[in-house]
């Protein structure tokens, strides 16, 4: 038996000479994990005793960490927009940035009694179209992605928050082959180009899905793909809102004014980079 507190004061040493940036943090969500407990139930000035067994589960978490696995693959689950979200291989971790375009979506459309068609391409872990069903509860969505088991993993994110009802999932290419009229389209497409993503860190560059981040030698060839088909998708007034990579706003808003869409705005995430692309289908 160890103290808890011994425990993460040397956890924290090993992981900050591992370059981990969130040391500290890290390695109590990893204890608590190992402890069968939520972060908060650890404690600030927790005493707890750790046994033998739980010390071995820490300790494979930890040696995985230090290798630079991403914390949140390692404990299964994250939050996106105050939801809890299952975590797998195929899908890309929900960031903070991303929620730059719920924010955009809830600022253009303010009633969440709107029941608004949604679809979502290259839903990965569906964290965006599940965070917008959960603020509009009228709203149906439908997400597609390229990997069946990104497919599987946002079908089964949807049914653990109750919203299989008013999600449906599916395997496609972008908007190819799709049928119907959306109200709202979103996608956090791939937008690293291609000779930039073994430069990004250890998290993203070694345990990332590559088919999610690629963007191509530009970086854009998503949004050439997606913005082919948006007008045929977009209900008449029905609007896009992309996620997009430091420095694209002016290049993917060319693409998508060129597609025939009206450009309403571009809004920044926290830290002041242009995020989240706001068109409309005025036809």
């Amino acid at each position: 038996m160890s103290g808890s507190q011994e425990i993460l004061k040397a956890a924290s040493q090993r992981l900050a000479a591992a370059g981990v940036e969130t040391a500290q943090l890290d390695a109590r969500y990893l204890l608590a994990f190992a402890l069968g407990l939520r972060l908060s139930e650890l404690g600030l000035s927790s005493r707890l005793e750790v046994g033998f067994e739980q010390q071995a589960i820490f300790e494979t978490l930890l040696r995985r960490r230090c290798r630079r696995e991403p914390l949140q693959r390692l404990i299964g689950h994250w939050d996106f927009w105050s939801l809890d979200l299952m975590m797998g291989d195929a899908g890309l971790i929900p960031r903070p940035d991303s929620e730059t375009l719920i924010e955009t979506v809830i600022a253009h459309w303010p009633d969440r009694s709107l029941p608004l068609r949604v679809l979502d391409l290259g839903t990965g872990t569906g964290c965006l179209l599940l965070a917008i069903i959960c603020e509009y509860p009228k709203a149906t969505g439908l997400g597609v992605d390229k990997n069946p088991e990104a497919v599987q993993l946002a079908a089964a994110n949807a049914a653990r928050l109750g919203f299989d009802a008013r999600t449906n999932f599916q395997v496609g290419d972008w908007g190819q082959g799709l049928e119907g009229s959306f109200d709202l389209i979103v996608s956090n497409p791939p937008y690293i180009p291609s000779r930039q993503i073994d430069e990004l860190e250890p998290e993203v560059a070694l345990y990332d899905p590559r088919l999610a981040l690629d963007g191509g030698g530009d970086g854009l060839d998503a949004y050439r793909r997606i913005a082919m088909d948006l007008q045929r998708l977009l209900a008449p007034r029905g609007i896009a809102v992309l996620e997009l990579g430091a420095g694209q706003a002016a290049d993917v808003s060319a693409l998508l004014s060129a597609a025939g869409l009206e450009l309403l705005g571009l809004h920044a995430d926290l830290g002041g980079v242009e995020r989240a692309i706001l068109v409309e289908n005025r036809g």
